[in-house]
């Protein structure tokens, strides 16, 4: 199904390209099903749909997480929650902010989740100093505020749980109930109810009999690593729409291969050996080194009955000085919402401002043209226009969110640039009606202006961002109660706007009017 020839090559790092197909969808090659055939995930489906990892100690699933992340590290956000502190290596090579949970009150950690959305920096959040309830109640605490976040920070982010087990095991366990239920219900909206707030969970697992079904069941995408327990075998099966007598696969599959199904790899199951990783954990697997040479059993015995030594023991030697959460937030509010790792060099060259509102305008006309994105969040869109811009070596567009939806109003209802003086009434009175209301307004302002024919409601609901022929009728009727428009409808049934504020009025026109 992927054919080279309809992907242009970004090679943001080797050996986890990152390619774009025409509509600029990232995809990234995450490994080989068969000789020289790539598997690719498509990075913007996953942020829709999810993914669930399973597979048993030492079946590779670090290793899948970590080339997911490599691979997709300049494309989008991404958030680590890490047990076991393996992926705080990606801080040297890619970027990331480390933080390591164990320094920090539950007050600064949800302080610096909420200071991370809004500035979309990529973090690594170690629990590998904490007790498992320690871990559970800072996860809980974490996620809970990446979740609260305003609207205006629904920016897309990867969050990626590892050992996803212990923060939404099926059944109690040790720890204390309110710890469960915390670390549960943060669990449980990331999966089912992050994905509106931008928030795409990639949970891996060792058992998925252990973990709770409310939140496996939310993934649409699956890696199904080694496996020997039958009661995991049968759910594996289960998800990838296998037979119990296919399921014994599972069990057979080599460290590093997978198969995996899902809207943002593969319509139907295919074995996948995941590639290369330009990182390493700071654990790795346990290697066999030489035993020491033999000596006698006199000689071992001494060794281990020699008499003990009564003195103190020394001192611990000074533990190297951590980030405090002040520095923490310093850190993250100076990372701003580059994605691209810090340690590229910059391959856009500074722009002068007439160069730079062009290539904007460009970038708008192509993402008004293109019907995917008529219906997408705006959060969304803006990393769309980031990505799009970086394509045509723009590397800072000088907008930011709230500037990026004003000009993509104004794209959509055909203006570009800045507006000339006749157009500074319009914007103003544009300004005082809520934002998703500006482009249908402006829409209908163009036409007065120009004493066009008004906009009929399909045309107005596309700029509106729906499919609802009545909710362009109620916006309507919101906007003659605000005064801002008066219709007259004709015997005809043809209608006609006026803005009164300005003194424009459009030409007749059906409302229902084939485009």
């Amino acid at each position: 199904m992927n054919h080279p020839q309809f992907f242009v090559a970004l090679r943001l790092r080797p050996p986890a390209a990152i390619r774009q197909t025409a509509g600029v969808t990232a995809r990234i090659d995450i490994g080989i099903s068969g000789p020289g055939q790539s598997v690719f995930f498509d990075i913007e489906e996953l942020l829709a749909t999810r993914l669930l990892v399973q597979g048993n100690s030492g079946s590779g699933k670090s290793h899948l997480l970590r080339r997911l992340l490599e691979g997709s590290a300049g494309v989008v956000q991404q958030v680590v929650i890490d047990p076991e502190g393996d992926f705080v290596t990606l801080a040297d090579r890619f970027g990331h902010v480390a933080i390591q949970a164990a320094d920090h009150s539950e007050g600064e950690i949800a302080r610096l989740a909420a200071r991370i959305r809004e500035h979309r920096v990529s973090v690594v959040l170690a629990l590998d100093e904490l007790e498992i309830e320690a871990q559970m109640r800072c996860a809980a605490t974490f996620l809970s505020a990446l979740f609260d976040a305003p609207r205006d920070h629904w920016y897309p982010a990867l969050v990626v749980v590892d050992e996803a087990q212990l923060f939404a095991p099926a059944a109690a366990g040790e720890v204390s109930d309110d710890a469960r239920r915390a670390s549960l219900g943060a669990m449980t909206n990331l999966m089912c109810r992050g994905r509106k707030r931008g928030l795409a969970g990639v949970i891996a697992t060792q058992r998925l009999a252990k973990l709770a079904k409310n939140v496996a069941a939310e993934a649409s995408n699956f890696m199904m690593g080694r496996t020997f327990l039958d009661i995991d075998m049968a759910r594996a099966a289960d998800l990838l729409g296998m037979d119990r007598r296919q399921a014994e696969q599972i069990r057979d599959l080599p460290r590093g291969q997978f198969l995996a199904l899902g809207p943002a790899v593969s319509r139907r199951p295919i074995a996948v050996t995941v590639g290369d990783v330009e990182t390493v954990a700071r654990s790795g697997s346990p290697k066999l080194v030489p035993l020491p040479e033999k000596s006698t059993p006199a000689d071992l015995q001494g060794l281990l009955f020699a008499p003990g030594d009564d003195s103190p023991p020394p001192p611990p030697a000074p533990r190297t000085p951590t980030a405090t959460s002040d520095d923490l937030l310093r850190t993250i509010s100076r990372a701003g919402p580059a994605l691209a790792p810090t340690a590229a060099p910059n391959p856009h060259p500074a722009m002068d401002e007439p160069e730079r509102n062009a290539i904007v305008d460009t970038v708008l006309r192509e993402m008004v043209d293109d019907p995917d994105a008529t219906y997408r969040a705006p959060a969304i869109l803006f990393q769309d226009f980031g990505v799009r811009c970086r394509m045509h070596r723009l590397g800072d567009s000088g907008l930011d969110l709230a500037a990026f939806r004003r000009r993509l109003a104004m794209a959509r209802a055909g203006l570009y640039g800045e507006p000339d003086e006749g157009w500074l009434d319009a914007m103003a009175l544009g300004a005082s009606l809520p934002e998703d209301m500006l482009a249908p307004f402006l829409l209908v302002a163009r036409a007065a202006r120009d004493t066009d024919e008004a906009p009929s409601d399909n045309a107005l609901a596309r700029v509106y961002g729906t499919h609802s022929v009545g909710r362009v009728r109620r916006l309507i009727a919101y906007m003659e109660e605000q005064g801002i428009f008066v219709l007259r409808t004709d015997l005809s049934g043809k209608r006609s706007i006026t803005i009164p504020r300005l003194g424009w009025t459009t030409a007749a026109s059906l409302p229902e009017a084939a485009e």
